[in-house]
């Protein structure tokens, strides 16, 4: 058993998506995405935005309620005008999109009850690239370090405008 799958993928330049879970759902899942991404670029002609991606995301879980992928998205990603955008949703496609001023952050996996707390004590709107690592960071390893089932570390992606910072965390080794 590996403990390194990668479960963040970049869909384009200013464009993550992750998804917690079912590994073997994660990959059925994001083969259909990949394969929606292809026909839309294909259509439009140009990389799609990431409220419109989210919508996609919900309605490809959405189809599947009755027999759904056991996942849970999380989607970060820059818009047009470089604003940040978030959302989150449960394995039916509920979508939580959180309102950036005052809760700019999503939350998906085993240690979600563990980050939450962390998460909103740090988070604080406006914060740099590296300012934003560390809260990142403090928050994942604090989380993790609170859940039995997680804990082996974390990759994180700080999407920039004009590139994306990706540093690796080693959690404890239990």
């Amino acid at each position: 058993m590996a403990t390194d799958k990668t479960k963040v993928w970049k869909m384009h330049d200013k464009l993550y998506i992750g998804l917690a879970g079912l590994a073997t759902d994660q990959a059925t899942f994001f083969e259909k995405l990949k394969f929606r991404m292809a026909m839309y670029n294909l259509r439009e002609e140009r990389d799609i935005k990431p409220s419109s991606f989210g919508k996609l995301v919900s309605t490809l879980l959405y189809e599947k309620r009755f027999g759904p992928y056991f996942i849970e998205p999380c989607i970060a990603g820059l818009d047009e005008d470089n604003n940040p955008y978030l959302f989150a949703s449960d394995f039916i496609g509920a979508p939580l999109v959180p309102d950036m001023d005052t809760n700019g952050f999503v939350l998906a996996g085993t240690a979600t009850e563990q980050l939450f707390g962390m998460c909103e004590s740090m988070w604080r709107p406006n914060l740099e690239p590296e300012e934003l690592f560390e809260t990142c960071s403090q928050c994942m390893l604090a989380g993790m370090d609170r859940d039995c089932l997680s804990g082996w570390g974390a990759t994180i992606h700080i999407i920039c405008p004009d590139k994306v910072i990706t540093r690796t965390l080693k959690g404890r080794m239990d």
